[in-house]
């Protein structure tokens, strides 16, 4: 369900300043490019220039050096991206899934449901689980023994909490995540007369979720082997994600899809880390870092900056005489070494000669 507000009305809630008709009625959100009347948009980069000349929405969010720019109704405000989100929830309200626990569900009998919590069909919660007020269990949930969810957090269909997770207040955890399962841990074992096996580790350590996660579809957080996995306060992970065992993920991280987190990194604060990055196990990367999409991080990093580790495209035949070529660079760096070497030589000997009168 969706709403109509004027100008004004969105500035009494959101803040920002209105230039143009404070009436304007707003009844969606939408692009510069696609906007239709009723919509309104945002501008924060020149790039867009033209469709912002163009656009027939009725209403833009701007930045202040930027609305000498357009003449239409706009809303003036310091970040125009996110006070457009502000907008676009104002606009589309979440949706409240009905209070109480449906008949299909499967709750143990140690467990009190507040009566302000919202339990879906075939969800299954085991013996000793807390719940917070106002969690909301999507359909078909499994939330095992000895977890516990805290206030107002959302598990939408198909999540599972493994046995003893702790989820903070205000989550929102997507379709088919998975938290607190099975780390990868094998120890290589020999054995007398026979070929060596693998033997499980038991992985004891639990995930501990802060408050105001969100955690996409698919992706997965493995508990701790012995210490805790744990993602703190307002981290956002897109989708199918892995973060391995006894990673710990520091606040206010983003991190977008395909990552894969060996276990025992340590990403620190504020970091921005790029679609299908990889970080290898045991590694630690200081605050406000930002890495690359495609980046291999084989390296602890110490320092703030972006860091990029991948080779930009190439047309196939040429991207094939670049490999050829990285790995000949030891050849070439061993003649380079001989030639400096023999560079060295001849001019020491020409230093030795006596000098011509």
């Amino acid at each position: 369900m969706s709403f109509n507000l004027s100008l004004q009305q969105i500035v009494e809630q959101l803040g920002g300043t209105i230039s143009g008709n404070p009436e304007t009625q707003i009844t969606r959100v939408g692009s510069l490019a696609l906007a239709q009347t009723g919509a309104i948009s945002f501008f924060n980069d020149t790039k867009y220039i033209s469709q912002l000349k163009n656009t027939i929405a009725s209403a833009v969010i701007i930045g202040s050096e930027y609305a000498p720019l357009t003449n239409i109704p706009k809303i003036v405000t310091e970040n125009p991206y996110a006070y457009f989100a502000k907008v676009s929830l104002l606009l589309n309200p979440a949706y409240a899934a009905p209070k109480g626990i449906q008949t299909s569900a499967v709750v143990d009998v140690s467990v009190s449901v507040p009566t302000n919590c919202s339990i879906g069909a075939n969800v299954v919660i085991e013996a000793n689980v807390t719940l917070g007020n106002n969690v909301t269990i999507g359909a078909g949930c499994v939330i095992e023994r000895n977890s516990s969810i805290a206030d107002n957090t959302i598990l939408e269909a198909n999540v599972t909490i493994k046995h003893g997770c702790q989820i903070g207040q205000n989550c929102h955890l997507f379709s088919g995540c998975v938290i607190g399962n099975d780390g990868f841990g094998y120890a290589e074992e020999a054995r007398t007369g026979k070929d060596k096996h693998w033997v499980k580790i038991p992985q004891v350590g639990r995930v501990i979720i802060h408050d105001n996660v969100d955690i996409g579809a698919n992706t997965t957080v493995d508990r701790g082997t012995i210490d805790d996995t744990v993602i703190e306060e307002g981290v956002k992970l897109d989708n199918l994600i892995q973060i391995a065992h006894n990673c710990r993920i520091g606040a206010h991280t983003v991190i977008a899809g395909c990552v894969g987190i060996a276990g025992s990194a340590v990403i620190g604060k504020h970091c921005k880390i790029g679609g299908a990055a990889m970080i290898l196990g045991h590694l630690s990367v200081v605050d406000n870092v930002t890495i690359s999409p495609g980046s291999m991080i084989m390296r602890s990093i110490n320092k703030v900056g972006t860091y990029t580790a991948l080779m930009p495209s190439q047309a196939h035949e040429d991207w094939l005489k670049t490999a050829a070529n990285i790995r000949r660079l030891s050849q070439f760096t061993d003649k380079i070494k001989y030639l400096e070497a023999a560079i060295t030589k001849l001019s020491l000997q020409s230093q030795s000669k006596p000098s011509k009168k």
